[in-house]
């Protein structure tokens, strides 16, 4: 399932790159800590993956 916007991609990239051990859990706020927190390695990659040109900055 791909994000819907650009503000869901980068929460996902984020709260991948912390689950990965690249950045610390302590970095993360708001809908990426939530992120990191209830989804898997592989829901994150699908979340944060493709294009962002044409969606919109922040889902409706």
């Amino acid at each position: 399932m791909p994000a819907k916007s650009k503000a869901q991609q980068k929460a996902a990239g984020a709260a991948l790159s912390a689950k990965r051990g690249d950045t610390p859990r302590s970095k993360l706020k708001g809908a990426s800590k939530q992120m990191a927190n209830s989804m898997s390695e592989k829901q994150l990659e699908d979340f944060a993956k493709g294009s962002t040109k044409g969606k919109p900055e922040h889902a409706d």
